[in-house]
């Protein structure tokens, strides 16, 4: 995402006699290709090995870790498109393709976040109906569901990206790409609003509301001393875990990605008194947050653990282990 706040730059970095400031540019430039280099493979090693476990294991083929499959292909396109364009962008000042790589960057930016954000907002459906509803959760929350899910997800998110690169696209723009631009404050509104805050609300309402039933479950369960219910009770205690670690995963989400939004919302309201620096932070902060899902997965689920060393190892190039106990 991008804000209205935008980083001026000098066309003096396109004079070769600017010999001071050149060699600044050169240095902060290795810095950056660096830090965003790391960050890259972090991201696309972590959210490759999420995708190949899921996709390699049968244990893993579930409705919730279909939806997750579908979080960590977002989180790896972040690192493989968006990372290295805005570096470029970053590094670049007087490139003649820099205002189509600019709108490029800008529409997968959107694209990907929003993407985020619809996979995590599905993700708590499916917890609800695990959690709160579980007797119903197996007729309700079906593969073809969260097919749709995920396919309704990723529409409205580039639907989302590429309407409001079109609508910047109507605009008189400088030539010059600025890294964090958006172009009114329609624009502004609708992608703050709409994908953010309220998917946000809608979250938290949800996890809230498993957190009640969750707390009642534990109390009905520690006042019974049948048998049948003792096994449903295991059961429910595996989604209730499975529920807490993608809580988790939101409130990662939320964490890296609430500082930008709310300068990104409050800075026009201020007369763009924030730093260029410090909404640059925020939103490096914000694309960090695709690296750290699969170190939450791997802490959190046996299974992740267990799946990401055979495939680390090498072991599943040994035979076929799909049918294999994670556990």
């Amino acid at each position: 995402m991008e804000t209205t706040f935008f980083l001026n730059r000098s066309d003096d970095l396109c004079n070769e006699s600017a010999n001071v400031s050149g060699i600044t540019a050169v240095i902060t430039s290795y810095v950056l290709c660096v830090f965003v280099g790391c960050l890259s493979v972090l991201i696309m090693c972590g959210n490759l090995l999420v995708i190949i476990s899921i996709i390699y294991f049968k244990q893993l083929h579930t409705p919730t870790n279909y939806l997750i499959l579908s979080l960590a292909v977002a989180d790896l396109l972040v690192g493989v498109v968006v990372l290295p364009f805005s570096t470029i962008l970053a590094v670049s000042s007087c490139w003649h393709l820099e205002g189509l790589l600019c709108k490029v960057r800008r529409c997968f930016d959107i694209f990907l976040c929003s993407s985020s954000i619809f996979n995590l907002c599905s993700i708590s459906v499916d917890r609800y109906y695990a959690v709160c509803q579980p007797l119903r959760y197996r007729t309700k929350i079906t593969v073809r569901v969260i097919v749709i899910m995920i396919l309704v997800s990723w529409t409205v998110s580039a639907l989302t990206g590429i309407g409001v690169t079109i609508r910047g696209l109507n605009e008189e723009q400088s030539n010059r790409c600025h890294l964090f631009q958006y172009s009114n404050l329609v624009s502004l509104a609708m992608v703050t609003g709409f994908t953010f805050y309220l998917s946000s609300i809608i979250m938290f309402t949800i996890y809230l509301k498993i957190l009640i039933v969750a707390q009642r479950q534990v109390r009905s369960i520690q006042n019974t001393t049948c048998q049948n219910t003792k096994s449903g009770a295991t059961i429910s205690k595996m989604e209730r875990k499975a529920t807490k670690t993608l809580a988790i995963v939101m409130g990662v989400f939320l964490i890296c990605w609430t500082p930008f939004f709310l300068s990104f919302t409050f800075n026009p309201l201020t007369d763009y008194t924030i730093p260029a620096s410090v909404i640059a932070s925020f939103k490096w902060l914000g694309w960090s947050n695709s690296m750290l899902n699969p170190f939450v997965y791997g802490f959190f689920y046996t299974w992740f653990r267990t799946s990401f060393r055979m495939i680390i190892s090498g072991k599943i190039f040994q035979g076929d282990f799909t049918k294999s106990k994670l556990l």
